[in-house]
């Protein structure tokens, strides 16, 4: 690659590409660990960025295949340097592309998951970042929540599901993107940096073609004092997970 990065260890085994235009937080883990895929299962990540999703949930469920689809150039060519310096090309598929336009390029009706971790922000609102990569990634610029449920329609099983993170405000955009594209919400959980304060993030599951009931799970909280809980220790890999 014609740019400067660092390859961040994941494990002993894994490490990822990672740039200033092209990184990753705490919601990545979130979203990944929250999936839940099986060994049997084909996943897809839109809007993939580095492929941090994807790499999580090899990490953590080794599923049949998982596909990463993003837009952006560069972000795409770290992804693919990280497939193949950590030698999975036959495990991830590294794709660039519209996920507003994915006909040709992934099967319809054919994956049991697919995951998003959506721009936060509505077009035109809050302070921009002066790079364009952190603009896309932050702000509905090139895709909307309808867009990216419009395509997980598209791509999933009936029964399959859609597995997002959002900021509570944008709790009701989500349920209404998700029902208007024939998948129904069926598992909701907040997410707060501790007991004392409101959530800043949302993890939420949807399935394709399945009746109206939803789950409401306890809140996951990060931090307890000055050191993450338990959970989130198991969530980042730094526990065993509960017998």
């Amino acid at each position: 690659m014609d740019f400067p990065y660092t390859m961040e260890k994941l494990s002993d085994t894994l490490s990822i590409c990672v740039t200033p235009d092209h990184k990753f937080g705490t919601d990545a883990f979130l979203l990944a660990d929250f999936s839940g895929a099986r060994h049997r299962d084909k996943v897809v990540d839109l809007g993939t960025g580095c492929g941090i999703i994807p790499l999580i949930i090899y990490k953590k469920f080794f599923p049949n295949i998982i596909y990463g689809l993003d837009i952006q150039v560069k972000a795409i060519q770290q992804f693919k340097h990280t497939v193949s310096f950590c030698q999975l090309e036959n495990k991830i598929i590294p794709l660039e592309g519209d996920l507003k336009d994915v006909k040709g390029m992934l099967p319809f009706d054919a994956f049991d998951i697919v995951t998003c971790n959506p721009p936060y922000k509505i077009a035109n609102t809050g302070i921009l970042s002066e790079r364009d990569s952190r603009q896309i990634a932050r702000h509905e610029i090139l895709c909307t929540i309808f867009d990216v449920c419009r395509t997980a329609s598209k791509l999933l099983k009936t029964g399959g599901k859609l597995c997002l993170c959002q900021r509570p405000e944008r709790l009701a955009d989500v349920i209404t993107a998700m029902r208007e594209n024939h998948i129904e919400p069926k598992r909701l959980r907040m997410v707060a940096k501790d007991e004392k304060t409101a959530p800043w993030l949302f993890l939420i599951e949807g399935k394709k073609g399945s009746k109206p009931y939803m789950d409401i799970e306890p809140t996951l909280t990060v931090m307890d004092g000055e050191d993450f809980t338990k959970e989130m220790l198991q969530i980042y890999g730094n526990l065993p997970p509960e017998e």
